[in-house]
């Protein structure tokens, strides 16, 4: 295994990225053979995988069971949860998201792409563009990840013919831009043999493009979110009760995008009180400005009834604050969705109750028509709907933050996630209607 030192890892940028394809397109196997080939496997990682393969009559050993570490797993030979891998080169560090590719796990997609820089897609060379390749497109799309690579795999069994990738590529580009995906890299590979994973492929010498982990160690990663609207959800309010520090009290909270400073007019969105920021502090020490990701505390001026929930916004920046939103999701629970549900609406660290009050079009992922008005969303299903909260809300649209201008739908019965939301995302829905639907009691 290679050795980087902490100073090299340091200086290296990070690239969050996730994959994703159809049931038994490669998805572990190319994960695995990228660890491997990369050298960030360790032995012991390495002889378990040779034991198990071995156990199963193989002679060369299963570079997807790096990935697939679940017994219930390896036993079925599916990748069922999220696999997570961190792993490094002397160029980047990389976080890496192993999707499911049963239809009935692409909600555990839309986890994996949630915070994702890139996603790579597979598909089988044998099978081409198939409906899980479409709607994987699509959440990329609705996600907004900025790179896509498509990643055709099992080249070996189409004798790495190039007319056979071409046509792939193609159809998926042309695909994936009526989408609105900014950009398609295709790459040709096996990932069972290792074709152009990490190192260029002797038997497509047609090929003249990156190999996988070329891409992912050159492709263009900006983090740089200080542009962006400064956003920080109150997680929790700090009253130490000691006699150091009688009078303190601090928000606390993950600073979502933007940056703040001392000295800095803000507000607390919903109730819309202003003050302006006295003090910060970062891991117990005082500083003059804080940005995104970092954990803080905020101090203010004024004593204002600020709570779990609240957003601390700057004051010359404040998103509007709203009861009805308008948002694609993508609904990832068994029950399905309909027009009247009572939900509750979780934005950031604050929870509502909401209702559904209209689900205006549902996505066909074949020819990226809209049905109009379904009336409900069942697993999976990808379609506009506008939800009514009980208390006002302060979203931003999510192509301004990806973090502040989502949400998610629980069912409040038994705290399952029903949905996942995109505040102003959509696919071109066609005009509402009026909502006829029957009063029950939960209108606000």
């Amino acid at each position: 295994m290679s050795t980087i030192t902490t100073e090299e890892l340091a200086e290296t940028t990070l690239l969050r990225f996730a994959t994703a394809g159809s049931v038994d397109d490669g998805k572990s196997t190319l994960v695995g053979r990228l660890l491997h080939d990369s050298k960030s496997v360790l032995t012991d990682q390495l002889e378990a995988v040779e034991r198990v393969s071995a156990s199963r009559g193989q002679e060369a050993p299963d570079l997807a069971l790096l990935t697939d570490g679940l017994r219930a797993e390896r036993e079925q030979g599916i990748t069922i949860d999220v696999a997570y891998r961190y792993f490094a080169t002397p160029l980047r560090r990389f976080i890496l998201a192993d999707t499911p590719g049963h239809v009935q796990y692409t909600r555990n997609m839309v986890t994996g792409a949630s915070t994702a820089e890139l996603t790579v897609i597979l598909v089988d060379a044998r099978n081409g563009v198939v409906e899980q390749t479409r709607r994987h497109a699509a959440i990329a799309a609705l996600l907004r990840v900025p790179h896509v690579v498509l990643a055709v795999n099992k080249m070996d069994l189409v004798g790495y013919e190039e007319t056979v990738f071409a046509a792939i590529a193609e159809e998926f580009t042309a695909y994936a831009t009526e989408l609105g995906v900014p950009e398609v890299t295709a790459i040709p590979i096996s990932a069972l043999v290792g074709d152009n994973v990490v190192e260029p492929s002797a038997n497509m010498d047609w090929y003249g493009g990156p190999t996988v982990l070329e891409h992912l160690e050159t492709v263009p990663v900006s983090h740089d979110l200080s542009h962006c609207h400064a956003r920080l959800p109150v997680q929790y309010v700090i009253r130490p009760q000691n006699a150091d520090h009688p009078d303190y009290r601090g928000y606390a909270g993950q600073i979502a995008a933007g940056s703040f400073r001392v000295g800095e007019s803000v507000t607390v969105l919903p109730s819309g009180r202003a003050s302006k920021i006295s003090g910060i502090d970062l891991l117990g020490e005082p500083v003059d400005v804080a940005w995104t990701t970092q954990s803080v505390t905020l101090l203010l001026e004024d004593d204002i009834d600020i709570s779990r929930g609240d957003l601390i916004v700057p004051s010359k920046d404040a998103p509007a604050t709203t009861q009805d939103i308008e948002a694609t999701v993508c609904h990832v629970a068994d029950a399905p969705l309909t027009v009247g549900h009572r939900v509750l609406l979780k934005h950031g660290t604050r929870t509502v109750k909401a209702i559904v009050k209209d689900i205006p079009s549902r996505l066909t992922l074949d020819d990226l028509s809209l049905h109009p008005h379904p009336g409900q969303l069942v697993a999976n299903d990808i379609g506009r709907v506008k939800v009514r909260t009980a208390e006002p809300l302060p979203v931003d649209s999510y192509a301004d933050s990806r973090r502040t201008g989502s949400f998610i739908l629980i069912d409040p019965n038994d705290g399952q996630t029903l949905t996942a939301g995109m505040v102003g995302e959509s696919f071109a829905a066609p005009e509402p209607v009026k909502d006829e639907s029957e009063d029950d009691g939960w209108d606000f």
